[in-house]
């Protein structure tokens, strides 16, 4: 039996301006919710010595995003918001085994914008790449062609 090697490969691509804006708000909205999910979980452990988890903080971004002052996090794809969540519980798991420093607020100047989409917030098709709730595909350059029969499991837009 083989054992399947994940590889990353690093593409640049030039959005359109209403892509560019679409991808901005994402890259917004990701750190709108782990600053949230950050603040709860702290607030929760300080004020109650109450370990909140993954699944507590996916409810609490469920009541977010009916709230009317949150509304806004339902106009982008919830699959990069649901990873910001599950990387904020794996900075928590690292920092509680040691390994790692407590997770800290991200800035809007100079955290890395980025979003990362598993395999049900994306389309890749005949060479194009389609991300959740975009028009239309990514204006990827191609330096070079994924290797024949990979399909990507994440895709992460910075």
């Amino acid at each position: 039996m083989a054992a399947q090697v994940k590889r990353a490969f690093k593409y640049r691509f030039y959005p359109p301006q209403a892509q560019a804006a679409e991808l901005s708000r994402t890259f917004g909205c990701v750190r709108k919710v782990y600053n949230l999910a950050l603040a709860a979980r702290t607030q929760a452990w300080t004020q109650r010595r109450e370990h909140v988890g993954y699944n507590a903080t996916s409810a609490m971004l469920t009541a977010w995003k009916k709230t009317e002052e949150l509304a806004y996090l339902n106009q982008v794809s919830s699959v990069p918001l649901q990873q910001s969540l599950r990387h904020l519980q794996t900075a928590f798991t690292n920092f509680f085994a040691k390994r790692a420093a407590c997770p800290r607020f991200k800035s809007r100047k100079r955290s890395r914008r980025s979003a990362e989409y598993t395999a049900s917030g994306f389309q890749f098709r005949d060479g194009e790449l389609t991300l959740a709730k975009m028009t239309g595909p990514l204006a990827i350059v191609w330096s070079r062609p994924l290797p024949e029969g990979a399909r990507p499991s994440t895709v992460t837009v910075s």
